[in-house]
């Protein structure tokens, strides 16, 4: 009987009958024992928070790093400082060593040896030492009766006597303090930071990006976004710059790979950096995000991704300068156009001002409440007031000028007046003119690597343009002004005109000009002019008259962070992320969409052939190699199946964002199951408003991972460098039942 009662169990639960209970929060590890030690046990853990978190001890935590301070993150996956992340993580690394004779975007890379592994200069790897509650230390001296300014000067203070004493204290690593709640809380973060990383291995985007923008944010998914390096150090097992002579990094702690694959409500942790959440964002900003800011995004990006698209289809030497480029672009470019759709979709509008209202009240019902905190959301709604009309020239100045034409920001970033070669011009310095115009034409070659003339032109054509049409002429700058009366509004021929003479296009003009270089030649230049003048416009008539208004939704949003959290003094509020660590628990979980419709929790290398482009386009979205194909009609998968498939990827319940690519999940045993990828079409608006039912990550399951480098790629000696994990069927059946079992008992499906 109990067999029976049992199997109807699992039946439904792999059926999508049940759904589950989604906790948001992407918490600091320090508070999880305070905050969420219980809760995680109830979701299936069975570490201990010291094991998550510590200080004294080796743990997860030792496992998980930032790169470059928080665009992605990476988790240690052998005591040789093997790393692993996203492929779009390590994109850039990727396109910057292709070529069209080794082109490593198309074909993938591996080493096959330490020897063959790559250096890449501009990559750092940052592991947290520790953090701490400094909340008291810089709020010290503040009161409520000071002015938001008078309070930031004082916090701002604070923060640096602090450093400073760290410093004084001999502490050696990278120091941050950062702010929580708008400023309410404050937490200090140490690191040790690598600067010695090597490139070891990355699939063909066939496989790393498989999908491309199509599946971009989509479920189901079958991307084998991965891509390998190695953190090395110097003497001591330290950091240290690259030398050949340095060793693999031996990490405090490195996770244990499973090849138990994963279960419907498994357990699933993720402990990540994550970029940037709002949300506490206000009924106000979301009424301004989906009517003015990001539509405007989207309207922009899609012009600058149809210019790099033409130039990149005609040559494959452009398209490996641009893929980095474009994918940058590309994926904000969805992520805008879902986010204002979801935001609609799932009336985050009319959810944000039921909680504002509730806090109306609540402030208004107590007249010690109604001082402090009344004033809270008038002070936000003035500024949503006042800030409208500045909002699309903002937009449009970001977009479509200093992350334009790159020939704009080359000049403005090489010859305004506070770089080294204007103020030695402006000295008569000639020794350090000298200077300074080798250390540019050093960093020219970088540049004009991945430059490609044909698509700058018609870029600052088209942003020119745009920016005329689209944005009131009060900001328009005078340059602008008076290019647009030269060649009657034609931004084409001025285009044209430009391209033709400029000394920006390459690096035998740019040295030439260089020559006998002067202040005066600088300043009639048209790409420096445009770029100066626009920011002139945008410091004098936007973000010098938005100041005030600044000043009051910072206190707006301060105190109205502070009353929501005395009001509900029972519930645990996550801070919004900000690129420091942080976890987030749940489970792994299949979801339903829409009527009629449920999506399972994991896909399979069966639909990767389902969705065969079949062709030999290697550019293709949905191409598939050759080899991949073969692997799978000959069921040559290894150690990697489970009941004969090959899983690609999973879904949970985790709360992520941005920063988050790469993140290790990790299961209730503290072994990684897989690399979070990205989040789901539905929930685009979960950065703003965190939708319980629907809210997903998008995994790629490890055994993918680990069957794409051993079968796929033939580097094997990578996977024995693993710590891997393998119990019996019938223990995970056992351990999964239990699980089932555990969550329904615990209120977490319904």
């Amino acid at each position: 009987m109990k067999k029976n009662v049992l199997l109807v169990f699992v039946f439904l639960f792999t059926t999508g009958i049940f759904t589950a209970k989604a906790d948001e929060g992407m918490w600091l590890p320090l508070l999880i024992k305070r905050l969420n030690g219980v809760d995680l046990k109830k979701h299936g853990l069975h570490l201990t928070p010291e094991e998550i978190y510590s200080v004294n001890h080796a743990s997860l935590k030792d496992a998980v790093v930032a790169l470059g301070g928080g665009f992605c993150t990476g988790e240690i996956i052998s005591d040789q400082g093997l790393m692993l992340t996203n492929h779009h993580c390590g994109f850039d690394a990727i396109q910057q060593n292709s070529t069209p004779e080794h082109d490593y975007l198309r074909d993938g890379f591996w080493a096959m040896n330490k020897q063959q592994e790559i250096p890449i200069p501009d990559l750092t790897v940052w592991f947290l030492d520790r953090m701490d509650d400094v909340t008291a230390q810089v709020l010290a001296g503040v009161t409520d009766d000071m002015t938001n300014e008078e309070r930031a000067i004082l916090v701002e203070k604070n923060i640096e006597a602090i450093i400073a004493k760290e410093k004084e204290n001999g502490a050696k690593q990278k120091i941050q303090i950062k702010d929580f709640y708008n400023g309410n809380e404050y937490y200090m973060f140490k690191y040790n930071i690598f600067e010695d990383v090597r490139l070891v291995g990355a699939p063909p985007s066939s496989i790393g990006k498989f999908g491309g923008d199509t599946d971009n944010w989509m479920w189901p998914r079958h991307t084998g976004d991965f891509s390998m390096f190695r953190v090395y150090a110097g003497k001591d097992n330290a950091p240290a710059p690259y030398s050949a002579e340095n060793k693999p990094y031996v990490p405090k702690h490195h996770l244990p790979v499973s090849l138990d694959g994963v279960g419907e409500g498994d357990f699933a942790m993720i402990i990540g950096y994550p970029g940037s959440t709002d949300r506490y964002l206000t009924s106000y900003g979301v009424k301004e995000a989906v009517e003015i800011e990001q539509p405007a995004r989207v309207k922009v990006r899609r012009m600058k991704l149809d210019i790099m698209e033409e130039g990149m289809n005609k040559s494959q030497k452009v398209r490996i300068q641009y893929a980095s480029k474009h994918a940058h672009v590309s994926n904000y470019w969805k992520y805008f156009l879902g986010q204002s759709q979801q935001l609609v979709k799932n009336h985050v509008y009319d959810k944000k001002k039921a909680i504002e209202d509730d806090f109306t009240k609540w402030a208004n019902a107590d007249e010690t409440r109604k001082k402090k905190y009344g004033k809270a959301l008038p002070l936000i709604e003035d500024f949503y007031s006042s800030n409208q009309a500045y909002v699309l020239p903002q937009v449009y100045f970001g977009e479509a000028i200093m992350r334009g034409p790159e020939v704009l920001g080359f000049a403005f970033k090489n010859f305004n007046p506070r770089t080294k070669l204007n103020k030695a011009l402006q000295e008569g310095n000639k020794e350090a003119i000298a200077e300074a115009k080798q250390e540019i034409l050093a960093n020219a070659d970088t540049y004009f690597k991945d430059y490609n003339t044909d698509i700058d032109k018609k870029l600052l054509a088209a942003m020119l343009k745009v920016y005329y049409d689209d944005i009131d002429k009060e900001f328009h700058p005078k340059a602008l002004k008076k290019y647009y009366n030269k060649y009657n509004g034609d931004f084409n021929k001025l285009a044209n005109d430009y391209f033709a003479t400029s000394p920006f296009t390459s690096k035998e003009k740019l040295e030439k000009w260089l020559e006998d270089v002067t202040l005066e030649e600088i300043n009639k230049d048209l790409a420096y002019d445009l770029t100066n003048s626009f920011i002139e416009m945008y410091y004098g008539k936007i973000a010098m008259p938005q100041q005030s208004s600044v000043d009051k939704i910072d206190e707006g949003k301060r105190l109205f962070i502070d009353g929501l959290r005395k009001m509900n003094p029972d519930k645990a509020y996550a801070p919004d992320a900000n690129s420091t660590m942080r976890v987030t628990y749940g489970n792994v979980l299949s979801y339903e969409p829409k009527d009629g419709v449920i999506y399972k929790y994991y896909t399979t290398l069966k639909g990767v052939i389902e969705k065969d482009a079949h062709t030999t386009d290697k550019d293709d979205e949905f191409y598939v190699p050759q080899k991949l194909k073969d692997l799978y009609y000959s069921k040559d998968y290894g150690q990697y199946a489970e009941d004969g498939e090959i899983h690609v990827a999973f879904l949970s319940n985790n709360d992520i964002t941005g920063g988050n690519s790469g993140s290790p999940v990790i299961n209730a045993y503290g072994q990684l199951i897989g690399t979070a990828f990205d989040g789901n079409w539905e929930a685009m608006s979960g950065d703003i408003f965190f939708e319980p039912n629907i809210q997903r990550t998008i995994s790629c399951d490890i055994r993918y991972v680990l069957f794409i480098i051993d079968k796929y790629a033939g580097a094997k000696h990578l996977v024995d460098e693993m710590t891997l994990v393998k119990n019996k069927p019938k223990k995970v059946m056992k351990r999964r039942k239990k699980q089932l079992k555990k969550l329904v008992k615990n209120g977490l499906y319904h």
